[in-house]
């Protein structure tokens, strides 16, 4: 006893703002039911598994834990089953799931040695009794979350709803390609219901997210109600409308009155369209719940290194068949398990190592990749009280603490809600790159990223080209180029005799699409017309052709298949269509060689004081397209002709970069004897990055004297630093900083991931993952892994390839 009253300095009691964890060990998935317990460190309050907790004694010099320990109860199999008193599953009050209970015992031990009192005893320091007791009374962290995503939370009907203004201004919104209205922002996008401004969300405390733009938005205005985009589908219930004034979730009744004032038409969709599309799906549901799952197959149960399942934390399926394709890549393995153990990610880890997305993936990659959990759950026989028989499931890990961390930058995520598994591979790959800042050597999401290069030829045989940096490859669906059109047209022929009969055509007699992967890459990169494209060679508006290649072959090529379309009238439609992947493809044709022997580029621009009657004139259709998007008519005309009417996309980008331009509000006819003054601080700013100093001052001019903004100009107009009077015949565009130094090899790629969607949704159903390793394709259904029998490669949402030696 002696000995705990001399670290009694180590020990605090609990305040009611402490974070307690008591059911996971911060650095494992060791739980209070793995062999050696639990220890709560009682000055930090983290918890620690029997191998941890020494490091954490090396690390902090905290030396007195709680050690909790849960052995399984025996059980009357006649007991009465709770009555549930909170919509929950698996918490106190919650739905009963069956669970054996266990017995908890407590014991206060002191390391090094792991001297070891009982608790409770009257002879322990009051100090630590109360700080045990705070302890095992607090609701630890690792539930709280849980309970709280859990719990039903009835949204209310807003007070603004019912006699809600609406300004008639024109706006249509259109049924994809939103923007921020104030930034460049393309995600977290709110639809204001008065007036239909298109404005981002709330700005997280990384800096991610929106940048307040709705909310300021509001303030400026107090009109009260917003809907974010995305969240829109026919059951309008579950659209997310935000109440400024009311600072909730809210209920719209009168939704569908509200969107449709911009022209978001619901009551078409419900009566007709969207009502035999749902029915098609509908009778295809079972057949692809079946198929991607391998329901009715006899799959082998695998365990050991490699085979950890993923406990479904709540619709968190989209993150669990992500994860299981990324941790089976060499350069998510060796960065996060065999070059890094839990001790050193540890010992690297600030204070509280449950925030740090590094510890956090380790501790995902070991638990997934060790086999440590890998191993046949206990099931409870029948005959007895105790579990003794071995299942052919295992329980698997609860990601809960990754999750926490994934989530803090992107709130979504943090839901119990489903989400789109493109959206959380993005978000992912980006959260990691920014946790590997300055270290490209160490960055794992490297080897998904590669350059994009787009080439414009114009009439006069001069050429531009642009380049951006991707992680995936989004592919259209050519239907058009489907292999079975005679069986499809023969499908369309009894399906409408069926129809004409009043009956339904089954499950069984529906043909789908047939569409080569070779079709979608190809339509990638075929050739696209761009009509009254301005050139500055002509100076004058001509056709011009677009085509796309990829300026460099990454170690991981992500193919992203865009089965979600939104059809006119915002009728949200799933493409039903197979799509034949081949287990090697090659894509070497594909490579962009950028500026060729021979090809002279597009002058940058309409030389100063020149103006006649051939003077570019904006494109009115992509005016009129901004223009519906709330934007003002002028500055939407200046987009079309800075960007040489190339399309809305280009206007866009340009309209948001420069909405700031002190010059945005002048007539056309004047911008011209305005004289652009750059501050040379910010030339040498720019210059001191690495680029010239005719560089840094055009960039600059261009992004209205934003250092920021001049940066990213500079990334994406490569061909800026060329010079106008360079010999066409023998310039080349260099890679830019952010295309150097990438992950580059040969064209050929073998597939060995899927994640499959069954649903009509990326917000709704389920998603699984298959993987091949081993020499076998592998199915990870949650926390069920075994081998598959027949992987879905024809029905996959995102296809995974890794590129081969040559």
């Amino acid at each position: 006893m002696d000995l705990l009253r001399s670290n009694l300095s180590r020990v605090r009691i609990p305040e009611p703002t402490n974070r307690i964890y008591k059911h996971e060990c911060c650095i494992s998935f060791d739980t209070p039911r793995s062999e050696g317990g639990l220890f709560v460190d009682m000055n930090t309050f983290l918890a620690f598994g029997k191998d941890c907790v020494g490091w954490n004694y090396e690390k902090t010099g905290n030396s007195v834990y709680l050690h909790i320990k849960q052995t399984k109860k025996l059980v009357p199999e006649d007991r009465p089953s709770k009555k549930p008193t909170l919509l929950a599953i698996g918490v106190d009050g919650g739905f009963d799931n069956n669970e054996p209970e266990y017995e908890e015992t407590h014991n206060i031990v002191i390391l090094p040695d792991y001297v070891t009192f009982p608790f409770p005893s009257v002879e322990l320091p009051e100090k630590v009794r109360l700080a045990v007791d705070a302890i095992l009374m607090a609701e630890g962290e690792e539930r709280k979350g849980q309970l709280a995503a859990w719990t039903a939370d009835k949204k209310q009907i807003s007070a603004y709803a019912m006699n809600l203004q609406q300004i008639d201004n024109g706006v249509t919104v259109p049924p994809s390609g939103w923007k921020c209205a104030k930034c460049e922002k393309k995600e977290n996008l709110w639809l204001n219901l008065t007036d239909g401004m298109i404005l981002c969300g709330r700005k997280n405390w990384d800096g991610s997210g929106g940048n307040n733009h709705a909310i300021e938005h509001y303030k400026e205005t107090k009109y009260p109600l917003a809907v974010k985009l995305g969240t829109i589908t026919a059951d309008l219930d579950a659209a997310d409308v935000f109440s400024y004034p009311e600072d909730e979730s809210v209920l719209d009744p009168l939704l569908s009155q509200h969107l449709a004032f911009f022209g978001i038409d619901f009551s078409s969709l419900q009566k007709t369209e969207m009502t035999t599309a749902e029915r098609e799906l509908d009778q295809n549901i079972n057949f692809d719940w079946n198929r991607i799952q391998e329901s009715g197959e006899e799959l082998e149960p695998i365990f050991g290194p490699g085979y950890t399942g993923l406990v479904n934390l709540g619709n968190s399926c989209y993150m669990a068949a992500t994860m299981q394709v990324v941790f089976s890549t060499r350069s998510f393995c060796s960065r996060y398990y065999m070059n890094l153990s839990l001790k050193e990610a540890f010992e690297l880890a600030p204070a509280d190592p449950t925030v740090d997305l590094n510890m956090q993936l380790t501790k995902l990659a070991h638990g997934m990749l060790s086999g440590k959990y890998s191993v046949p759950a206990m099931e409870k026989d029948d005959n007895a009280n105790a579990a003794t028989s071995t299942s052919s499931k295992q329980e698997g890990i609860p990601p809960r603490m990754f999750k926490s961390v994934i989530a803090a930058s992107h709130p979504d995520f943090s839901s119990m809600r489903q989400q789109d598994a493109l959206e959380f591979f993005l978000h992912f790959l980006d959260q990691v790159e920014r946790a590997n800042g300055g270290k490209p050597t160490l960055d794992p999401s490297r080897s998904f990223k590669f350059g994009i290069e787009e080439r414009i030829l114009c009439s006069s045989g001069k050429v531009a080209y642009n380049r951006r940096l991707d992680y995936i490859l989004s592919l259209n669906i050519p239907l058009h180029e489907a292999t079975n059109k005679d069986e499809l047209e023969a499908f369309q022929k009894l399906k409408a005799g069926e129809i004409s009969e009043g009956k339904d055509v089954s499950s069984e007699e529906i043909v789908r699409p047939r569409v080569p992967l070779e079709a979608c890459l190809a339509s990638f990169s075929a050739p696209e017309q761009i009509q009254d494209f301005y050139s500055t060679a002509l100076k004058a508006k001509t056709t011009a052709q677009k085509s796309a290649g990829l300026t460099s072959f990454p170690d991981y090529l992500v193919l992203h298949m865009r089965k979600f379309v939104m059809e006119e009238g915002w009728v949200p439609k799933k493409l039903d269509v197979y799509i034949d992947v081949p287990d090697i493809i090659d894509i070497s044709h594909m490579r962009s060689r950028g500026l060729q022997a021979g090809e002279e580029l597009l002058p940058d621009g309409v030389p100063d004081g020149e103006a006649d009657s051939n003077k570019l004139l904006a494109n009115e259709d992509i005016v009129s397209q901004l223009v519906s998007m709330g934007f003002n008519h002028l500055h939407c005309e200046k987009a079309a002709i800075n960007t040489l009417n190339t399309g809305v996309e280009e206007a866009m980008n340009w309209l948001l970069a420069h909405m700031d331009d002190p010059d945005i509000d002048l007539p056309i006819s004047q911008e011209a004897q305005g004289t652009e003054v750059v501050d040379q601080s910010k030339i040498d700013t720019l210059i001191s990055f690495g680029f010239e100093e005719e560089l840094a001052r055009k960039a600059l001019k261009a992004s209205a004297g934003d250092i920021e903004k001049a940066t990213d100009w500079i990334f994406n107009n490569p061909n800026a630093s060329i010079s106008s009077d360079m010999d066409a015949t023998t310039s080349s565009i260099s890679p830019t900083p952010d295309d150097s130094g990438l992950p580059d090899g040969g064209g050929r790629y073998r597939l060995f991931g899927i994640v499959s969607h069954i649903g009509t949704s990326t917000q709704c159903g389920h998603y699984v993952a298959h993987v091949f390793k081993n020499g076998r394709w592998v199915i990870f259904n949650d926390n069920k892994v075994g081998a598959s029998v027949n992987p879905p490669k024809d029905m996959g949402y995102l296809y995974f390839f890794e590129r081969l030696d040559s």
